[in-house]
């Protein structure tokens, strides 16, 4: 089996290698990492980026890719809307961990680094909300300075003030940590409230799409 994944940091290939050895041994991973994605997402949205999108999951497909996760909650929609247009199962790391919060209670705080990322995973849960017919009222927490320590390679500065930031919400069911770089900060925060991150349950998705995109294949 194999899941190509698309990064928009250099930082997420060594967490999601670690994950497969320890999860899904047997899963191949194939790595694309374009930083200038988020940065256009930043400037012009979403959007902006879904031609080249496109042609890195096509890309992807041409590789013998089972599957595609797109590790970006900025651009994640845009990647998964393109699954029928490329012909390849396009997952967004981020669903799985929205379901989730959607299912602990009505009330849920998204807490980002990157402005970029808010509207989207607010849509999201609202989208997964719907799904399952439960009415949430979310709201959002801007961690500022944050990702100007994760880009300068201050990790210990970056987790703290997410963590920091997760500790501050008082009134939530669910607290989702809306970009794959903040999952560790869940480790470091004191609270009691639930703290969900992506990696772990996006990664255990895409294996599962792999596995069954590529079932018929080794049956034949």
């Amino acid at each position: 089996m194999i899941l190509a994944l698309l990064h928009t940091s250099p930082a997420h290939p060594p967490v999601f290698d670690a994950l497969r050895d320890a999860c899904h041994p047997g899963l191949a991973l194939r790595h694309v990492v374009r930083e200038d994605l988020l940065v256009r997402a930043g400037e012009s949205g979403p959007d902006s980026v879904a031609d080249e999108v496109r042609a890195l999951l096509e890309a992807a497909r041409r590789d013998g890719a089972d599957a595609v996760l797109c590790t970006c909650s900025s651009i994640g929609g845009v990647a998964e809307n393109l699954a029928a247009a490329v012909g390849l199962p396009v997952l967004r790391v981020d669903r799985p961990m929205a379901a989730r919060a959607v299912a602990t209670g009505p009330r849920i705080t998204v807490v980002a680094t990157v402005r970029s990322t808010l509207a989207p995973t607010v849509a999201l849960v609202e989208e997964e909300a719907a799904r399952a017919g439960h009415a949430v009222d979310v709201r959002t927490v801007f961690v500022d300075g944050a990702w100007a320590c994760f880009l300068a390679g201050d990790r210990d500065g970056y987790l703290g003030r997410v963590a920091a930031a997760v500790d501050s919400v008082t009134d939530a069911d669910a607290i989702v940590l809306a970009q794959a770089s903040m999952a560790d900060a869940a480790d470091r925060a004191r609270t009691a409230l639930p703290v969900l991150s992506s990696p772990r349950p996006g990664l255990d998705a895409a294996a599962a799409a792999c596995a069954s995109a590529s079932g018929p294949a080794d049956k034949a």
